[in-house]
């Protein structure tokens, strides 16, 4: 992918480099992955980097977004963490992302069967993990439509926490970051929701929760 490799990529609309995730995962999961010269990305990246998207997705070590989108080396940033939580350590990564290094869109990664949002449903309690899960809870105290099984082991139930998990983190940045909602408003910078399926190897981006201008409200 030269052509994230240079000062070109700046040039890049948010909408451009959302199609370049999705057309790099059709080809996930079509087989049909570019060969990536690593050496050669490596020589090129060496004293510069333009990454043209930032993607927090969840640790879980069946997800890696350099493979689910067929990207190389210096392509996009990539912030992981149990149950792709936000905190001001990885709000100021994506800062870092898109106001100094120039990336055109804030991905925001969930998955299936996601061990950490199953935690929150829970309860679970364990020092640190603790406060982690807290992060995700507020998803599952929002999550209203299901009344009864309200755990782990009801499979509804977590992957709709799951997606309100997500639409809250869109939330979260916009409240929390002057910087980035700025670049958002000012259609600098877009940012999406996603969601991967462990199944299929298929992301899903909710488009309509996605923001790419100043005039499109989170629905």
């Amino acid at each position: 992918m030269k052509y994230h490799k240079n000062k070109a990529s700046h040039d890049l609309s948010p909408k451009e480099a959302l199609r370049f995730l999705q057309e790099g995962n059709f080809r996930f999961i079509n087989a049909i992955n570019r060969d990536h010269d690593h050496l050669q990305m490596i020589n090129v990246t060496s004293e510069n980097q333009w990454p043209f998207a930032v993607i927090l997705s969840c640790m879980d070590s069946r997800i890696s977004s350099e493979l689910i989108f067929d990207q190389g080396l210096g392509d996009v940033f990539s912030i992981r963490i149990a149950g792709n939580a936000i905190n001001y350590d990885v709000l100021g990564s994506i800062e870092y992302a898109c106001k100094i290094a120039d990336s055109k869109l804030i991905v925001l990664l969930g998955h299936t069967r996601c061990g950490a949002i199953k935690g929150a449903c829970d309860e679970v309690q364990m020092e640190n993990l603790s406060k982690l899960l807290a992060k995700i809870y507020p998803a599952v105290q929002a999550e209203t439509s299901i009344i009864e099984n309200r755990n782990s082991k009801n499979e509804e139930f977590v992957e709709k926490v799951c997606d309100l998990h997500l639409r809250q983190s869109v939330h979260y940045i916009l409240q929390n970051s002057r910087v980035l909602k700025e670049m958002i408003d000012n259609g600098e910078v877009g940012i999406i929701p996603a969601k991967y399926d462990l199944s299929t190897g298929k992301v899903t981006f909710y488009e309509k929760e996605g923001i790419f201008n100043s005039k499109k409200q989170i629905i």
